[in-house]
């Protein structure tokens, strides 16, 4: 047996304090590793020791295998555990953390090389007789035979990384017009995230589920499926809701693909926590898609339906112990279903967001309700790493109450300071489709395209009216007791302009006594505020009283009313903003992140919609377009640059030389 007393976490965020936890419960001290952008980080602190492995930047840090090898012997570390992401499916690293001496936890790197390529996976699981998805995974990646290859295999096809995950490098592409630039794009979007532009090419199975299977297996030859994993609502590839167990698998169908999630487990002499994901279609054909060699995001809700701990087994079977369960006594009870809550725009075509985080609340002792995270108030949210902030996971004796739980839990989630994505959360687990157990991988774009939580591109008028409430409190003397009596107050009339996204509203707001009467152009609400603590109003609206979460810095407040996230600003005392948004000559980075590629030079002539810029942000690229047609008169980026959100990049003059 390996002997382990120490264990360094070779991540961040949510993912490495849900590690530390339970080693911490298993008597093992921790160690974390953090970039000087996680100085300040949860993860960070949740350890017993932690050593800084250098900038913010992934390449120069979380992805330097021998700066974190150097961290575990410098703190005495005997095993890693990567986590997911990152370094948890390279096999190099597994490797060299064996030579020196460190158990890895998790698959040896025979495993590792083997499924983590989907190429060479695919042609091992062919060769096992394991059902695959008719395609194109040879050695040869010229654009020329990916380009024939596609026309074999037929529209629409899917173009997909080799290497890693997370729907990175991956398009779905339907015409052979737009095929060349989606192989381009995937490519370079994997040799960024992955180091491997490797593609292969799939026929694209239309309308499918996307079921996985969690096995285990230990170095004594056992291996154990626990039950399967419905990860069919996706948008971008990225999996929004997973569920355990799936509403469409019968006990059937999880003997048959548990079974053979096994046998391509122990076909690569597979050790530690390990996931087999399929396709399945209506009639309940399973086609193999890849392995993940590593504890996945979405793990938590296997948990909670066999009541085990996930990585309290990869330590038992990284200290060479046999599994604590034979299949036989693998029971499955009840229902998990899991979110992710991403730092993301879902008004924006969800782009992703950075900042400081100004609030972060959430239920903490409510039953069958868990949250996995890594934040906190005052945190900030850079454009470096993944945009996810949590897991917000319920469990239910049946389907129906763990959807409910969570679906409230998300409600009561407080995230401010960034847009999330927390709206679209509630409103796909409260859809009616989702709740029959009726989702695909379709159901985004066939029953969610259009609604509010990414249709809504601007405050209501009764968002407008709240702000004010607020902003019109936050002008009292600070020493006035906040319990107001209103009673004593004298009828007067203020006119504020609140910004959003640039555009100001003018906001009309009348102190009437005990109640606030504002108007917002033709609409109006009658407010009446009961209570204003730092960042909690409770205030009534139509005889209902309400609470209302908020966080000021300065004149900017972030508001969440239940419509969606909101940054305001009051610019009642400024001149009218410069032009330079939407349709303009000015074309600005949309986050902070990094310059990938400038495909312009000054004197182009550009079309409105035209790609200027690539930028690369939270692991994902970004095309910069044109808002106007014209003649590129000033480049101001360079490839490589790192930009802040709003950074004039590109300045493209009109026909007339108007931008």
């Amino acid at each position: 047996m390996s002997k382990i007393t120490k264990v360094l976490v070779a991540n961040r965020g949510e993912i490495a304090v849900r590690v530390m936890r339970t080693a911490r419960d298993q008597g093992y001290r921790t160690v974390a590793v953090y970039s000087e952008a996680d100085a300040g980080a949860l993860h960070v602190q949740e350890a017993d020791q932690a050593v800084c492995i250098g900038p913010a930047a992934v390449g120069e840090s979380y992805l330097v295998a021998d700066k974190i090898l150097a961290a575990a012997k410098q703190t005495g570390a005997d095993a890693i555990h990567p986590g997911y992401g990152f370094l948890s499916e390279n096999a190099a690293f597994s490797e060299a953390c064996e030579a020196q001496g460190i158990t890895f936890i998790g698959p040896r790197s025979e495993a590792i090389n083997l499924m983590g390529s989907k190429r060479l996976s695919k042609i091992a699981m062919i060769e096992a007789g394991v059902p695959c998805i008719p395609g194109y995974q040879d050695a040869d990646q010229s654009d020329e035979t990916l380009l024939a290859k596609a026309k074999e295999i037929g529209f629409p096809l899917m173009v997909k990384a080799s290497a890693g995950g997370g729907g990175r490098g991956m398009r779905l592409v339907f015409e052979e017009s737009e095929l060349a630039e989606q192989i381009r794009t995937a490519r370079s979007e994997a040799e960024t995230a992955f180091g491997s532009g490797e593609l292969i090419l799939e026929r694209a199975v239309i309308e499918p589920r996307h079921i996985e299977i969690q096995v285990f297996a230990d170095e004594h030859g056992n291996a154990v499926y626990l039950g399967e994993r419905d990860c069919s609502i996706q948008r971008r590839h990225q999996k929004v809701v997973e569920e355990a167990p799936s509403p469409f698998v019968d006990p059937e169908l999880r003997q048959c693909m548990g079974e053979a999630a096994v046998n391509a487990a122990k076909a690569c002499s597979y050790r530690g926590a390990g996931t087999v994901e399929f396709l399945v279609d209506a009639d309940k054909n399973f086609y193999f898609l890849e392995m993940n060699t590593r504890l996945q995001v979405e793990h938590p809700v296997t948990e909670l339906i066999t009541g085990l701990d996930l990585v309290a087994w990869q330590l038992k079977v990284a200290a060479g112990e046999t599994l604590p369960l034979t299949q036989e006594q693998v029971e499955l009870t009840g229902h998990a279903v899991e979110v992710r809550l991403y730092a993301e725009d879902p008004r924006n075509n969800f782009m992703p967001q950075t900042g400081q985080v100004r609030l972060w609340d959430y239920p903490s002792e409510r039953a069958g309700i868990r949250m996995d995270h890594g934040i906190q108030t005052g945190q900030q949210v850079s454009p470096f790493y993944d945009p996810m902030i949590a897991k917000v996971i319920a469990y239910g004796d049946n389907r129906a109450e763990a959807i409910r739980r969570l679906a409230s839990a998300v409600q009561d989630t407080q995230l401010l300071g960034m847009n999330n994505n927390k709206l679209f959360l509630q409103n796909v687990l409260r859809h009616d489709v989702f709740g029959a157990g009726e989702a695909t991988t379709a159901f985004i774009e066939q029953h969610f395209s259009a609604d509010v939580s990414m249709d809504q591109k601007e405050p209501s008028a009764n968002t407008l009216a709240k702000a004010a409430m607020l902003y019109f409190h936050r002008s009292i003397d600070a020493n006035q007791d906040k319990h107001f009596s209103w009673g004593r107050a004298s009828t007067q009339t203020y006119s504020y302009k609140l910004a959003f996204d640039g555009k100001a509203t003018v906001v009309n707001l009348t102190n009437a006594g005990s109640q606030l009467e504002i108007s917002v152009g033709d609409e109006s609400a009658s407010l009446a505020c009961i209570s204003l603590e730092e960042n909690t109003c409770v205030f009534i609206e139509n005889g209902v009283r309400e609470t209302l979460n908020f966080a000021f810095d300065s004149k900017t407040l972030y508001l969440d009313d239940g419509t969606g996230h909101f940054i305001l600003e009051d610019v009642t005392q400024q001149p009218a903003a410069a032009a330079g948004g939407a349709g303009s000559g000015q074309a600005k980075a949309s986050m902070d992140g990094a310059i990938v590629e400038v495909l312009v030079s000054e004197g182009d002539t550009v079309e409105a919609g035209q790609t200027l810029v690539v930028l690369e942000a939270m692991k994902m690229e970004h095309a910069i377009k044109a808002g106007i047609s014209g003649t590129v008169s000033v480049i101001s980026c360079n490839a490589g640059q790192q930009v802040k959100s709003k950074q004039l990049l590109v300045t493209v003059e009109g026909e007339e030389g108007d931008e």
